[in-house]
């Protein structure tokens, strides 16, 4: 009951805000890493509330962004809990609305996998668009069952380029920045969000931000709010696993980072994509209050920017 009550004001939050005709919204539909929180075996303390409280749980990092001229939205991610994805974002909009199509960022298991959910076994959609670069275009056409989606025209892919602006209306334009990651079946890209009004970056997934050939600092200062991976809060959370095999920023270290940017450029930062052992995931925890007292945010479900 409590959860549906706060589905209701969110949604009547967004009409609210909706009534400027070049409005576009971003919604945050997922804030964990690819295996969701709780994760799979995971019968920790930090895991065990969200196992005995459905309310707790989290799903993998996903956007809805609405265009309200253009009575369009889009998805960006198919994860693995695209279904409950697709249909928050129905509630947060008008259903005459267009799904105009779905933006990936990389191969990796919670960014795309959602694709199935289209094809001849479930919804049988026709021509969805996915945007992609090469790479990941190539291991859809090439790789069952996704290949399949192609064949059958469940999905139509659109190619990306690095850099290069997607215009998809007057008031809405999406460019990806291949970043480095673990580029095992593709390439890994973040995207540039460009409303009428603000601009928003979103970066999932990258390795150190060292090693990126772009400052991410300047990057921060370019738009108005940049959600930035955040999976592991700080070294040595997994111990049983070398960290240096997955080489994700630790909040720690961007904070550290950042530490001399403006207040208000700090204040842009939105941390997502919390790995289940990072304890940005429990309300009202040391490191929760960290990232605000050093006037960092992070990301929830429901979370509404308006670009």
């Amino acid at each position: 009951m409590k959860k549906l009550v706060i589905l209701l004001l969110i949604t009547a939050s967004f009409f609210s805000h909706s009534k400027e005709s070049n409005a576009v919204k971003l919604i945050v539909l997922g804030v964990a890493q690819d295996a969701g929180y709780p994760q799979l075996n995971c019968y920790k303390p930090h895991c065990m509330p969200a196992w005995n409280n459905v309310h707790l749980k989290k799903m993998a990092v996903s956007l809805g962004i609405v265009d309200v001229n253009a009575q369009k939205k889009y998805l960006m991610e198919a994860t693995p809990d695209v279904r409950q994805q697709m249909y928050n974002l129905h509630q947060f909009i008008d259903n005459t609305y267009k799904f105009a199509g779905i933006f990936l960022t990389h191969a990796h298991i919670g960014h795309y996998t959602g694709l199935m959910h289209f094809g001849r076994e479930a919804a049988g959609t026709k021509n969805i668009k996915v945007y992609a670069m090469s790479k990941m275009t190539e291991f859809l056409i090439n790789n069952g069952p996704w290949s399949q989606l192609v064949t059958l025209k469940n999905i139509i892919l659109q190619p990306l380029q690095n850099q290069q602006p997607v215009k998809l209306s007057d008031n809405l334009s999406i460019t990806p920045l291949i970043v480095p990651h673990r580029d095992e079946f593709s390439e890994t890209v973040g995207f540039k969000i460009k409303g009428p009004h603000k601009t928003a970056l979103f970066i999932p997934d990258i390795n150190k931000w060292q090693k990126w050939n772009l400052s991410i600092i300047e990057e921060i200062k370019k738009v108005d709010y940049a959600l930035l991976d955040a999976t592991f809060y700080a070294n040595g959370e997994i111990p049983n696993r070398d960290m240096s095999e997955i080489p994700h920023p630790f909040v720690e270290e961007s904070m550290k980072l950042f530490s001399s940017m403006s207040k208000k450029d700090k204040a842009k930062v939105i941390f997502i994509h919390f790995n289940h052992s990072n304890p940005l995931l429990q309300k009202g925890s040391d490191a929760q209050k960290a990232v605000k007292e050093q006037s960092y945010n992070f990301a929830y479900e429901g979370m509404e920017l308006d670009l």
